[in-house]
Order: C-alpha cells, then structure tokens, then sequence
C-alpha cells in the first residue's frame, strides 16, 4: 500500500492547465499489463502525440467544460492516483460504436488507478464523483463498456453499481473483438 493512506487525497475534476499531469497519468494506464484488453489505443500512438492533443483533450474534460468531466483524485503534493472520464452522448446522436443514443446519458471512459491503490476503496469515490458530476449535469443514465476478459475491471464497475445490459459493443480489431455495456441506471 502506498504510504499515504486511504481517504489521505482528494477527488476532483481536473484544470485545463494540468494536462502533463493528464499526459503522464495515461502514458502510466498505457503499459498497465491489461492495458491492451482497457484501452482502445497503444502507448505508442499516444505517446506521439503533440501537447496540443493534450491540452485539448486537458481542456474538453476541465472544470466547466460541459461535454465531459475528468475525475482524479490527488494526493498532497500533487501525484494523481487515479482517474475516470465521463462523455456526455446526447440523444439522437450515434455512439462511438454506431448505435443510437435514445437518451441523454454519460459513457465512462478512460479508468485508471495506481496498482498500489487498487483495492483501497479509490475506484469506488472515484465512480461516485464521476456519477455526482452526471446526475448533477442532468444525464439519465451511466455506461461504460468493458473487454469480457477484463475481469478486475468488470469486479470494480460492479462495485460502484454498473451492471451488464446485455448488449454486446463490436470493435474494429477483427472478427470476436468485442465488449460488453454495462450501466447504471439514475
């Protein structure tokens, strides 16, 4: 266990100025070893990008930006420990899998936390700021889709309320490459 203890941070929604804090976190969930079964990109690919992209991406997820909100939760001294993305997806729009979105709902993206701080409860009060920041935004419903071999992923979202929807998210990576949804219901 880290040598701060649980409940020793903050959860928060991030700055747009805190994109290296932003950067460094994902370069960090990039090469977590089932990052390739959570993430629907490399290391390399975002590694490459210029700091524009991450200041864009910084400044879409900030404080006050309305499209999506970015969680983290942070220790004294700045280190951020974890984080989790919420997209707004309007109704009427088409998802970044092809469906239709038939209500205002909000699509968890981006779940990452130190392997020093899985178990302590930090997913979870992450997931709960990222739902307060939801509900308060007016969205229906949560979801998120997550690999089926994912199981500490499908463990944690469980947790914090989600639960299958039954519906199965094809992937562009060739034939079986799929997800399952999972949601939380207001």
């Amino acid at each position: 266990m880290s040598s701060t203890a649980p409940g020793d941070y903050v959860i928060r929604s991030i700055r747009a100025d805190e994109w290296p804090a932003l950067k460094e976190l994902r370069l960090r969930a990039l090469r977590d070893p089932v990052a390739h079964l959570a993430y629907l990109e490399t290391y390399d690919v975002a590694a490459a990008r210029p700091d524009s992209y991450w200041q864009d991406r910084a400044a879409g997820a900030a404080e006050g930006a309305s499209g999506a909100r970015q969680i983290v939760a942070e220790v004294p001294g700045g280190m951020w420990l974890g984080t989790l993305t919420v997209l707004v997806e309007e109704a009427g729009t088409t998802d970044l899998a092809g469906f239709c979105v038939d209500r205002r709902q909000g699509h968890v993206v981006g779940v990452y936390v130190r392997p020093e701080w899985r178990g302590s409860g930090l997913t979870k009060a992450l997931f709960d700021a990222g739902l307060e920041w939801a509900w308060a935004s007016g969205l229906e419903r949560v979801r998120l889709i997550v690999h089926p071999d994912n199981e500490r992923a499908q463990g944690a979202y469980r947790k914090a309320g989600f639960a299958p929807s039954g519906r199965t998210v094809l992937l562009v990576g060739g034939p079986g490459d799929h997800e399952l949804e999972f949601v939380l219901e207001r």
